[in-house]
């Protein structure tokens, strides 16, 4: 979702104007960067005389105290291609789903976490106990008095009379309050987490999202991605406004991979249940890039940069070979705080891309489904995992990469200084495997 233009009904029809030609103008003009002229040319339409268009719409939303958004808004897939759980059905859909305006949902946030739903069972959660964790804290609105969209805390958009029951979108966060209990901390305000429970449990929104999506689907005759708004009506209802609608780029399941029945896990770089996405797969892989966790944590933000302009450079270099790349937290985040700030076609060619998490750094894995990087991922077959290495059912062993000689330097010498945190290892016999039924991903 491009940022929206002003609704600011107090400028003159000559400033919309002037709004509107450099919206133009903006979009335009992207049609020329970098990520867009290499996914021409990995697509074999460089040389091609493709034109492009700009589809102008109004914004969905409404007037809430000298601001303008959408009670919530959010991606829909009829496909859930990232399945955590082996009871998640994927032919019942999923929706990414934010308060205020959409650009929240389609970008990877700092710091912040749309509500992801499967729809075959909508009140699943990734992991109940870390509701305050995984949810968002910044909502995109429209500010008609200073005539642009701006970023505002929940906290201030909760202060607002949004004509709509705040129960819908926001519930007590009970671990908080227990944690606080436990803990005889003084309570001068219950603790509140926006987690749409109401909107989930006592309104229509899920079903009727789950058929819009089928309808779709079976009118397509192929999988569809939607972006989609909600706004309450006076008798408290869901009024749904379709957005966007297009095809939605998958490879499918694939055959049935044969499984290896017994792995040392002491062998295996790592193993896990659920938590990829990519299929049924048997991949093997030449070269394993891997961002080292702790000397990473230990540079400044600009040689962390300097990081992620040095994975592009190995990006072009191992094109011809399968590779996997791996580094703790977030691949593509805008906060190197987070993980490793690349732009997508500096991680293009990889054939897999791992995100593993650190405690000591705060790196977390987050796949996004459903957000312009996902999309991205999902187009250019690059399989994903998430490797949450405190779980039972997880292991995971990075001194298999580290443990070889770094071969940076050799490929890239203008690299060499990077060499104590980008490790770059080959491998001879290394073979990704996944399979869907059983949720199992091992690489051995």
């Amino acid at each position: 979702m491009p940022s929206p233009a002003s609704t600011n009904r107090s400028s003159t029809p000559e400033e919309r104007l002037h709004a509107l030609e450099d919206a133009v103008r903006t979009v335009y003009a992207s049609a020329m960067s970098t990520e867009a002229l290499e996914y021409r040319r990995n697509r074999g339409l460089d040389s091609s005389d493709e034109q492009m268009a700009i589809l102008v719409q109004r914004v969905s939303g409404d007037h809430h105290q000298g601001l303008f958004f959408p009670h919530a808004a959010g991606v829909g897939n009829s496909s859930n291609l990232y399945v955590w759980d082996p009871d998640i059905d994927p032919e019942a859909g999923m929706l990414r789903l934010v308060l205020g305006l959409g650009t929240r949902a389609v970008d990877r946030t700092i710091a912040d976490h749309a509500k992801l739903i499967t729809l075959d069972d909508p009140t699943r959660e990734i992991d109940p106990t870390d509701a305050a964790r995984n949810t968002q804290r910044y909502v995109d609105v429209m500010s008609l008095d200073e005539n642009k969209q701006v970023t505002k805390p929940i906290a201030e958009i909760r202060e607002l009379d949004i004509r709509a029951d705040w129960d819908l979108f926001v519930s007590t966060d009970t671990e908080t309050l227990r944690w606080l209990r436990e803990h005889n901390r003084p309570i001068k305000q219950i603790p509140k987490v926006l987690d749409f429970h109401g909107l989930i449990h006592d309104t229509d929104f899920a079903p009727l999202m789950r058929e819009v999506l089928a309808k779709l689907a079976e009118a397509y005759d192929y999988p569809v991605d939607i972006e989609y708004t909600v706004n309450i009506n006076e008798n408290g209802e869901p009024r749904i406004n379709l957005l966007q609608c297009r095809p939605l780029q998958t490879r499918g399941l694939g055959e049935a991979v044969e499984m290896p029945t017994e792995v040392d896990s002491r062998r295996a770089l790592f193993e896990s249940s659920g938590s990829f996405m990519g299929g049924n797969v048997r991949l093997p892989i030449d070269h394993v890039v891997m961002v080292r966790p702790d000397t990473y944590l230990e540079l400044g933000q600009q040689d962390r940069y300097a990081v992620a302009r040095g994975m592009g450079l190995v990006n072009k270099l191992l094109a011809p070979d399968s590779f996997m790349i791996m580094a703790p937290g977030r691949w593509g985040t805008t906060s190197p705080s987070l993980g490793i700030p690349v732009h997508f076609t500096e991680i293009s060619n990889a054939a897999a891309m791992v995100e593993f998490t650190y405690p000591a750094g705060g790196f977390v894995p987050e796949l996004s489904q459903g957000s312009h990087f996902f999309q991205d991922l999902v187009e250019s077959d690059i399989f994903y995992v998430a490797i949450f290495d405190q779980r039972p059912d997880v292991s995971f062993h990075p001194e298999l990469v580290t443990g070889r000689p770094n071969r940076l330097a050799e490929l890239v010498p203008d690299l060499a200084g990077l060499s104590e945190v980008l490790h770059v290892a080959r491998f001879n016999e290394l073979v990704l495997y996944s399979d869907i039924a059983s949720q199992r991903v091992v690489c051995c």
